[in-house]
């Protein structure tokens, strides 16, 4: 199976969304009373299409909400994730009401992974009888050098921050298209672009193709990723697409 992700397939980068998006919250809270959007176009410098689109998003999420007379004021959304009480538990839920959400949309489990003291963590994940998730045969924290995940995570890291994960994790020989040379990963992952997805096309596991691609907020290193049985290969490079897309929302969740 040949499969190639051209390096301009997925240009989108979820970041550059969100940090428009905190300009736009951030604007919005300051005013208080309610902004209209041409208020909010003179003030973040945002063109009218873009600003459109992220309000669009915000009012979807619940971070903004607009009154009677059309002006924008912060959400339910936002007054959640931004009080002191309760906050894991209310990021909890709305990752993974996003998740699930990504999962219908895109038709493939999907995985949110940090990368926590040193190792790889799968936090949270959606999957469903017409999305069954990867069946994890061999843990995730030993396997970075094989999953989407894991390289997509090692990917964020420092060559020196790479090196010492795998003097901690074998490369062990999963299939037979796993990468077991320290060179040949490090070369790889060095020249992956930031903004195309990281594929693992039957590395981890037979039968399973996943996508991953990066969310990192702030100094905290993390992927989105998907996976799908290998009869749904020629879906991978599109679902992974749109979950690039998607991962704004999830992604403005955590830089909350």
């Amino acid at each position: 199976m040949a499969l190639k992700h051209e390096q301009d397939a997925s240009s989108y980068q979820p970041h550059r969304s969100v940090q428009r998006a905190l300009r736009v919250l951030d604007t919005v809270a300051r005013r208080g009373v309610g902004i209209t959007d041409t208020e909010l176009g003179r003030l973040t410098g945002l063109p009218a299409d873009q600003l459109t689109v992220l309000l669009r998003m915000l009012r979807r999420e619940g971070y903004v909400q607009q009154t009677a007379d059309g002006a924008y004021v912060t959400g339910a959304t936002l007054d959640r994730l931004s009080g002191a009480e309760d906050r894991e538990d209310a990021l909890t839920a709305k990752l993974q009401h996003t998740l699930d959400e990504l999962r219908d949309c895109v038709g493939a489990a999907v995985y949110l992974s940090r990368y926590i003291d040193g190792e790889v963590r799968v936090t949270q994940y959606a999957a469903g009888p017409e999305a069954p998730a990867v069946n994890e045969w061999v843990d995730f924290r030993v396997s970075a050098h094989a999953s989407a995940v894991g390289k997509s995570l090692l990917g964020q890291l420092d060559l020196n921050g790479r090196r010492d994960h795998l003097s901690r994790h074998k490369m062990a020989r999963l299939t037979s298209r796993t990468i077991t040379n320290e060179k040949v990963l490090l070369s790889r992952l060095a020249a992956q672009p930031p903004t195309v997805p990281v594929l693992d096309l039957q590395e981890y596991a037979v039968g399973t193709v996943c996508a991953a691609v990066p969310i990192t907020a702030g100094s905290a290193v993390g992927c989105l990723a998907l996976s799908l049985p290998v009869e749904h290969a020629h879906r991978l490079h599109s679902a992974a697409d749109q979950l690039n897309k998607g991962a704004a929302p999830l992604l403005l969740s955590l830089a909350i």
